[in-house]
C-alpha cells in the first residue's frame, strides 16, 4: 500500500480529499494535517510515501513546507494540490521535485488518473534496471511531473504499464491469452491494452495461421 499525508488548512476540503485517495486501491490514508508545522511533525512521526499537500497554509508556505522536509532528510515524494495559478508557485513546486501539480477544484476522476499514473512510475522505478535513455525515457513517461496522453476511458495506467512490461520483456511475440497470463487480467482486458498500443504506435500485431479456425493475432514491442 502507497501511505498518503493529506496536507490542507480547510478541514472540510481535507475530508473529501481523504475520501477520494481511499477509494483508489492501492492507497491508504495514514494522517491528515492543517498547517505546515504539523505536516513535517506528521511526516517524521508516521514515514509517508506520497503527501498531497496544499500551498496555502496558515503559518507557512507549503514549498516552505516542501523544503523542511527535504532538509530534514524525508524522502516521500509530494503532490501539490492547491489553487495557486502562480507561475512562480509552479515554477518553485517543480524546481523541489514534485511528482504532480493539481488546481483545485477537481474531481475524483481527475485524482485517481494522477495517483494511478504516480504508482506506475513508483512501480517502474522500483523494478527498473537502466540500460539506456530508452528505459529512463519510458519510467518518466508514466510519471505524473509532466503532461501524459491520456488512456481511453476506462483504461488503467498501473494495467497499461504491466502489459506493457509483459510485451516489453517477451521473447519474440506475445498473444492476448499469453499476455493476460503473465499479468492477471482477462483476455479481452488484455487485447484491448494491445490493440491499443498498436493504435499509437508503440507496439505492431502479426498475424499467425494455423490449420483451422482464425489467424491469431500476436503483438510486439516497438512499431
Amino acid at each position: 500500500m502507497i501511505r498518503v499525508l493529506v496536507v490542507d488548512d480547510d478541514f472540510m476540503v481535507a475530508r473529501v480529499h481523504t475520501g477520494f485517495v481511499s477509494r483508489v486501491e492501492g492507497f491508504e490514508v495514514v494522517g491528515t494535517c492543517h498547517t505546515g508545522t504539523d505536516a513535517v511533525a506528521a511526516a517524521a512521526a508516521l514515514s509517508p510515501d506520497l503527501v498531497l499537500l496544499d500551498l496555502y497554509l496558515p503559518d507557512q508556505f507549503g514549498l516552505d513546507v516542501l523544503a523542511e522536509l527535504r532538509s530534514a532528510g524525508h524522502d516521500c515524494d509530494v503532490m501539490v494540490i492547491t489553487a495557486a495559478k502562480e507561475a512562480d508557485a509552479v515554477r518553485g513546486a517543480l524546481r523541489q521535485g514534485v511528482v504532480d501539480y493539481v488546481l483545485k477544484p477537481f474531481g475524483f476522476e481527475d485524482l485517481r488518473e494522477r495517483l494511478e499514473r504516480y504508482a506506475a512510475q513508483r512501480d517502474a522505478l522500483s523494478d527498473a534496471q537502466v540500460r539506456g535513455q530508452e528505459d529512463i525515457d519510458r519510467v518518466l513517461s508514466r510519471g505524473g511531473g509532466g503532461p501524459v496522453a491520456a488512456l481511453p476511458k476506462g483504461m488503467s495506467p498501473q494495467t497499461a504499464a504491466l502489459v506493457e512490461s509483459a510485451l516489453r520483456d517477451a521473447r519474440g511475440n506475445l498473444s492476448a491469452s499469453e499476455a493476460a497470463e503473465l499479468v492477471g487480467v482477462s483476455r479481452v482486458s488484455a487485447r484491448r491494452y494491445l490493440e491499443y498500443f498498436c493504435s499509437i504506435g508503440q507496439a505492431e500485431v502479426s498475424l499467425r495461421y494455423g490449420s483451422a479456425g482464425r489467424p491469431e493475432r500476436r503483438y510486439r514491442w516497438g512499431g
